[in-house]
């Protein structure tokens, strides 16, 4: 086992003091280290606190500075001395729509759309009690944890159905889900841990499953944006075809441009029913459509932040190949979204149970342990590498150590 140097803070960058703009490319945002000591951050958090220089891996939270737009569009409404009660843009609804269909070619109904003020978690947890489901919650595993934690809270039966695996990576267990009887069905898509991108087919499999058996098939898609270059994310309402109805896709700017500090999402209902239903539960919670700040960073992302997010996803797409090509079979399943990476533990020489410690230990990196998603995850590491060049060159020569 090779040990870190005692003083492992001297291979890290020298962080950037500066404040402002970063002049020149967009590109460049992303080429230098820079401080969130005093932000509260709650990734660099999960580390120790003062951690001998580890580097925070674990959170799905990127250190990357998010969109100068936002920035700007915060600051302006902040100028305005009042924060009071704020009504929902009715304009909010055309513009998510205007994104899909030029972000991703699809055509989706502004009616459809509910623009709500918490983050995708809160809104799987309403969507399970609009949706009631008469039978068990089914969801792949390993998956986000999160779903299994909403059910318990929710009194819902759930079950997890292993995913399938081949040369390539994860596959859907189309015809388990298929067999079982769902209430509904809860999907990650693009998928959390391992950035796998599923197909239409496989999506609209699954929202078919879920209709027949008289349930809701509810996507996930907040990682749908950071599809990387040469691959097409399945917006699950639109490749849902005669399932539509029985179909809800969640999405939110907070993965894409870095905003989850303001929770927000959005969901594409097209059922205006459950749509109604929703509404309802939200007013029982004291929740409505719009929110202060939500609405302003959510309007500045989708309105100018394209430039931004192509020049981040080139970024990711380069890091993905350099940790992919030092750590080969040691990748559970190729990476074809967001910034995740799903290791297996013993190809990369640690112990299945406390790999997370030894990681942390031996190399100073900071991941998130595979038992957090589901009976499928043990013996697996997922490290989120959504870093500065210059942070990234340490990550790859510490794990070169390994």
């Amino acid at each position: 086992m090779t040990t870190p140097s005692d003083d492992r803070r001297a291979d890290l960058p020298p962080l950037d003091p500066r404040e402002g703009p970063v002049e020149g490319p967009l590109d460049r945002l992303f080429e230098r280290a820079f401080d969130r000591s005093g932000t509260g951050s709650g990734k660099w958090a999960r580390t120790g606190g003062d951690a001998a220089g580890a580097i925070a891996m674990g959170l799905a939270d990127m250190d990357l500075p998010g969109p100068p737009a936002v920035a700007a569009a915060l600051r302006r409404r902040a100028e305005h001395p009042a924060y009071g009660y704020t009504v929902c843009d009715p304009a909010g609804r055309s513009l998510v729509a205007h994104w899909y269909r030029e972000r991703h070619g699809a055509e989706i109904d502004p009616a459809w759309v509910l623009l709500l003020p918490f983050g995708p978690r809160t809104a799987v947890r309403l969507l399970l009690e609009a949706v009631r489901p008469a039978g068990p919650v089914l969801f792949p595993t390993p998956e986000w944890g999160g779903f299994a934690q909403l059910c318990r809270a929710a009194g819902l039966p759930y079950r997890e159905l292993p995913l399938a695996r081949d040369e390539t990576g994860y596959r859907l267990p189309l015809d388990a889900f298929a067999a079982g009887r769902a209430g509904a069905v809860l999907l990650s898509s693009p998928h959390n841990p391992s950035g796998r991108v599923w197909t239409a087919a496989e999506v609209r499999a699954l929202a078919g499953a879920a209709a027949r058996a008289g349930g809701v098939l509810v996507s996930d898609e907040v990682h749908g944006d950071l599809t990387h270059p040469g691959r097409r994310h399945p917006v699950a309402v639109a490749v849902a075809g005669p399932y539509r109805d029985r179909t809800v896709t969640l999405n939110s700017v907070g993965k894409t441009f870095n905003t989850s500090g303001i929770p927000s999402c959005f969901a594409l209902v097209p059922d205006a029913a459950l749509r109604e239903r929703i509404t309802e539960v939200m007013a029982g919670y004291g929740l409505w459509e719009g929110g202060l700040l939500e609405q302003v960073a959510q309007g500045a992302a989708l309105r100018q932040g394209g430039p931004w997010l192509d020049a981040l996803l080139r970024h990711l797409s380069a890091a993905r190949d350099r940790l992919t090509g030092l750590l080969g079979t040691a990748v559970r399943s190729a990476p074809e979204a967001s910034y995740l990476l799903w290791l297996d533990a013993a190809a990369l020489g640690l112990p299945p149970v406390g790999a997370r410690a030894a990681l942390l230990e031996r190399c100073g990196l900071e991941a998130s342990a595979g038992a957090d998603f589901g009976p499928g995850g043990e013996g697996s590491l997922r490290l989120n590498y959504a870093l500065p060049t210059p942070v990234l060159d340490v990550v790859l020569r510490r794990l070169e150590r390994l």
